[in-house]
């Protein structure tokens, strides 16, 4: 954590700050450090605030691309925030500790609920990081090593120290972790198919809101996407998978598996409305009342000793509930 080691003003209106660069923050560019402590300054006015000398380290002028050192004093000039951000910050979050799988040092992994964003943004004004950080004042650093979609469950990092955070989405990046996750689907998959490497288009509906399709090779827009796919139980209309993504695109697994004729149950974006509505009823008890998609393992190389870490969250209670009551309906063999 940077801390503020003076002001020359009082009053509310803004006033010159120093903040004192911590061990965490060093080797960072002047430009990310300044766009992490000034939340709704458009990044233009970072740039110009930078170029004019009226950000200063250690009293002394410095380049957006300047590294902070430990020990440095950053001056921030007095800047004006949007209303929007002012409004955030009179109302944070409000703290909420997760289940956590694993937890050390360097970093924690939890298990997200279904529901919960993972941060704010998009018509949402906080998620899982933000609730985290206001349960935990006393918190350094936590920064999300990579994302779930609001609806999937399951196993979250989340990075305590910035050498961490950096190693993990290194791995991340690289494909040098392993990612399986549990999804329902309609209908019978198909046991020849075990992979699908199809490359995925991002566009905006008319709305703004983002969406994914499945593309050609020969779209330049087009991102290579390879998702593995096992069959775990065959249920009564529907196929329980575990699916492995050796790519982490947008909404991948959702759109890959609809694109095969096999929505997953309670996808509102991709999947079988009218399948959805029929899951939904009471009468069938227990309802369907999420999208049956869970991130169940993760393997990674541990950032400080290397070791090979392997987490699993079980089915989330509301999900093997359903498939318990599935598999009464199936018939004995």
């Amino acid at each position: 954590m940077n801390h503020i080691i003076g002001a020359k003003s009082a009053t509310a209106t803004p006033a010159v700050k120093w903040l004192l660069v911590d061990e965490e923050s060093a080797g960072q560019r002047l430009d990310n450090f300044l766009m992490r402590h000034l939340k709704g300054v458009p990044k233009t006015h970072v740039y110009r605030i930078i170029r004019s000398g009226e950000v200063r380290i250690n009293k002394g002028r410095a380049s957006a691309e300047t590294r902070v050192e430990n020990g440095d004093e950053v001056r921030l000039p007095p800047v004006r925030v949007s209303d929007k951000v002012a409004e955030k910050a009179a109302h944070p979050a409000p703290g909420r500790e997760f289940p956590v799988l694993l937890e050390d040092d360097s970093l924690m992994a939890i298990n997200k609920p279904a529901g919960v964003a993972v941060h704010g943004g998009s018509g949402v004004s906080f998620g899982v990081i933000e609730q985290l950080r206001q349960a935990r004042p006393q918190a350094k650093l936590l920064e999300l090593v990579h994302r779930l979609d609001r609806d999937t469950s399951g196993i979250l990092l989340v990075a305590k120290k910035r050498s961490a955070l950096k190693n993990l989405q290194d791995q991340f990046r690289e494909r040098e972790t392993g990612k399986t996750y549990l999804a329902l689907v309609k209908g019978d998959w198909p046991a020849k198919l075990k992979v699908i490497d199809q490359p995925l288009h991002k566009f905006l509906l008319p709305d703004g809101e983002r969406r994914v399709k499945v593309t050609t090779p020969e779209d330049p827009d087009g991102m290579r996407s390879i998702t593995l796919v096992k069959v775990a139980q065959r249920l009564p209309g529907a196929t329980l998978l575990e699916v492995t993504i050796k790519t982490g695109r947008t909404h991948q697994i959702r759109v890959h598996l609809a694109s095969q004729g096999h929505p997953i149950a309670g996808d509102d974006k991709y999947g079988d409305f009218d399948w959805n509505r029929q899951l939904q009823k009471p009468g069938a008890s227990p309802g369907l009342k999420r999208m049956f998609l869970h991130a169940w393992r993760l393997q990674f190389n541990h950032p400080v000793t290397a070791e090979r870490m392997a987490l699993q969250a079980d089915l989330p209670s509301e999900l093997k509930a359903y498939v318990d009551h599935a598999q009464l309906k199936t018939p004995p063999v």
